[in-house]
């Protein structure tokens, strides 16, 4: 192994940077060059890619976004642009490539595995919605952008006696969702993955303000969608005035918490470990605070599973 290259692909998490940064200076450690490929996959069929030394991610680990950019590449799914991918990779004399995103990113480095390139994935992306993997980079910071959200809704909603409903981020995965609900302290929690009853809620929400309470938080996921249809319809039904805040994409900013730092570290430094023992086809992940890698396809074949029990806790004590 004399020379690898690494990207961003996809949307951006934080954490991405601290990857990165693990990649270049963990290969540079073991005698291996750098390329850095510039706004993912469409930067790579675009010949982007320069030369990395320790340098080049100094002062980046506390940084949110991606320094290498990044970028949507509907055209990789076809097979002679990887083609042309795999053969500028070549050009360069790179061996293997570590790929930073989700699962639309992971498809991209299997595939281009099946050309010979060896390829390494690292878990980028806020949703969590990865199954192979107990955590991905940049989850636990939106959590906690979400968490200063509710905080400052909670302000001016008990101010005005409001309900509070907030969109959250995830695609079609509730983690987000769910573990904002739990910290915030939410009343309600509306994810992909489990019914949800309209009635229920607008007895909880009348109810509370016979108890006098003040405020009501309600966290709808994306793959649900409808805040605002939600919220008109809650004040109608209650009189209690509602407004919907839809987060979007603050959710993905900001420097990472330390917790995605460690993590993003840890799994860009495995990536490089994996790639110097010959493997390809690979995916870095972490399971009961161990890190691990995986085969590709068993990882993207593995069906989400929801935490169901941590769901029915929310419930029974935020209500």
């Amino acid at each position: 192994m004399k020379k690898i290259a690494v990207l961003t692909s996809g949307g951006d998490a934080p954490g991405m940077n601290a990857a990165v940064r693990a990649v270049v200076r963990m290969a540079l450690h073991n005698g291996i060059e750098v390329m850095g490929v510039q706004r993912g996959y469409a930067g790579l069929i675009s010949g982007e890619l320069f030369k990395m030394d320790r340098k080049s991610v100094s002062d980046i680990i506390q940084r949110g976004g991606t320094v290498l950019r990044t970028a949507r590449c509907k055209e990789f799914k076809q097979e002679e642009v990887r083609e042309k991918a795999a053969a500028i990779l070549k050009a360069y004399g790179v061996d293997a490539l570590v790929v930073c995103g989700g699962d639309g990113s992971f498809t991209g480095a299997k595939l281009l595995s099946k050309l010979g390139v060896k390829t390494v994935g690292l878990p980028g992306t806020i949703d969590n919605d990865l199954a192979y993997t107990d955590y991905t980079i940049g989850f636990d910071t939106a959590l906690n952008t979400v968490l200063d959200a509710i905080s400052k809704l909670r302000d001016t909603s008990s101010s005005h006696e409001r309900v509070s409903v907030i969109e959250v981020m995830g695609r079609n995965c509730g983690d987000l969702t769910l573990y904002a609900g739990i910290a915030g302290g939410a009343e309600a929690i509306i994810v992909p993955e489990m019914p949800f009853n309209k009635d229920e809620l607008i007895q909880t929400i009348l109810q509370g303000k016979l108890n006098g309470k003040l405020h009501n938080i309600v966290l709808v996921a994306e793959g649900v969608g409808g805040a605002e249809e939600l919220a008109k319809e809650i004040e109608e039904v209650t009189g209690i005035e509602s407004r919907a805040t839809i987060l979007g994409h603050i959710q993905r900013g900001g420097n990472p918490t330390a917790m995605d730092t460690v993590l993003a570290s840890r799994m860009g430094a495995k990536a490089v470990q994996v790639l110097m023992e010959g493997k390809t086809s690979r995916v870095i992940g972490i399971k009961d605070n161990k890190i691990f890698d995986q085969d590709i396809d068993e990882a993207l074949a593995m069906e989400r599973t929801f935490d169901v029990d941590l769901y029915n806790i929310a419930n029974a004590i935020n209500q």
